[in-house]
């Protein structure tokens, strides 16, 4: 089945043609800078040929007409009717209380997927612009929602909910969702094939770092515990994003910097992290090239981001009575040799032994890469992610039903 997977940004609309039948991407490309000068970037995988022009984009729907146009486009093209992609499928960050599971779009889910705008700010409003485009260039060809939270779905409520009025569950559905799932569900399988292939009994700790970072204890192929919560805002530092606090600092910033609620949001969103810390970018390539310099405050954001992995690892260990592995995934947890090492440094009592040398060299390009010694109680590994495979699978499988 050709699977068309989308996932769309406050500025951008990234996508990936996929042959399921072969797991194989057959086009991706990205719509950069929607609303202001923007961007095509197409690249067909068979031939190899890149495409790239400026191009208004003022909205989604362009965007998406945009990609239909690369997509059919005689040279650079790879399908000669949009009939040919049969499906599409929609990377989604929240899905709150409402969906467990990737689901087939209708309106009622349409109308579940706007109640959870204020659960993920920066992103709801994105998705449902990216899929209202796929509606108006392909109105006939079915679309599945697949939800970052829904990996997630399998924690206990000891681990979900907070310490607050427990009517404000019942009423609001406030409670610890997380982030990523699709990442961490993607590589957790992937490291329990290395173990074996039997999910039952295994114990690993997923560490997704990028921009946006999170850390899931998955045992027996299950979510235990995360570290991003009601909204991607909290768990570990991360680019422009504050992570965990004490909740008394929000009021106290509120007072100190007259702030309204709204603008509070967007400080901790985008003001916060690496860039709030370092003062020099919200990118870790940045930070490391400026600590390499001796910006000592760039250093001090990668020892906490770090040091803050570190503590989920031992935290989610106890909670799991054990640990078999460590994975790293995401930009920084594919690419960024020293993150890795602070937060694998110390961690002896555990059993974890890396090889420095093999950590050192090791980037996303080097594919699936062991960083643990044989002599290693806890294997760890980097393995690159692939959410849109994950996507791109949900799709097929729920469409497919549909016939």
């Amino acid at each position: 089945m050709n699977v068309l997977v989308v996932n769309a940004g406050s500025s951008s609309l990234k996508y990936q043609l996929f042959d399921t039948a072969s797991n194989t991407v057959i086009a991706k490309g990205l719509c950069d800078r929607i609303g202001i000068d923007g961007t095509l970037t197409h690249k067909q995988l068979i031939t190899g040929k890149v495409y790239e022009v400026a191009v208004s984009i003022p909205n989604h729907t362009v965007a998406m007409k945009c990609v239909v146009d690369a997509l059919l486009d005689a040279d650079h093209g790879c399908v000669k009717s949009m009939d040919e992609i049969e499906a599409v499928g929609h990377r989604i960050v929240h899905g709150g209380a409402f969906f467990s599971e990737s689901v087939l779009l209708n309106e009622d889910v349409m109308a579940k997927l706007e109640l959870c705008r204020d659960l993920a700010p920066l992103h709801t409003g994105a998705h449902i612009q990216g899929i209202q485009g796929c509606l108006e260039v392909m109105p006939k060809t079915p679309q599945v929602l697949v939800f970052d939270t829904a990996f997630h779905q399998t924690m206990p409520q000891k681990a979900f909910m907070y310490g607050l009025p427990y009517e404000l569950y019942e009423k609001h559905s406030i409670r610890r969702y997380g982030a990523h799932g699709t990442s961490h569900r993607y590589v957790a399988g992937e490291m329990i094939k290395l173990m074996g292939g039997k999910a039952e009994g295994t114990k690993i700790v997923t560490c997704h770092l990028g921009n946006g970072s999170s850390i899931s204890a998955v045992k027996d192929g299950k979510v235990m515990d995360t570290s991003m919560g009601f909204t991607p805002l909290a768990g570990v530092i991360m680019g422009t994003r504050c992570g965990d606090m004490d909740p008394a600092v929000v009021p106290y910033v509120m007072a100190k910097e007259n702030l309204a609620p709204d603008q509070m949001n967007n400080y901790m969103n985008k003001k916060c992290g690496f860039l709030g810390i370092s003062g020099v970018s919200s990118d870790c390539r940045d930070l490391e090239a400026a600590s390499k310099e001796g910006n000592e405050r760039a250093t001090l954001a990668m020892d906490m981001l770090g040091f803050q992995i570190k503590k989920f690892i031992g935290a989610y260990s106890a909670i799991m009575n054990g640990l078999d592995a460590i994975v790293f995934t995401a930009g920084i947890g594919e690419n960024t040799a020293s993150i890795r090492e602070r937060a694998l440094s110390e961690l002896d009592y555990l059993g974890v032994e890396f090889d420095r040398e093999i950590n050192n060299k090791t980037k996303g390009s080097s594919g699936v890469t062991k960083l643990s010694t044989d002599n290693s109680k806890v294997q760890v590994y980097m393995i690159p992610t692939n959410e849109e495979l994950v996507i791109a699978r949900d799709t097929e499988k729920i469409v497919s039903e549909m016939k």
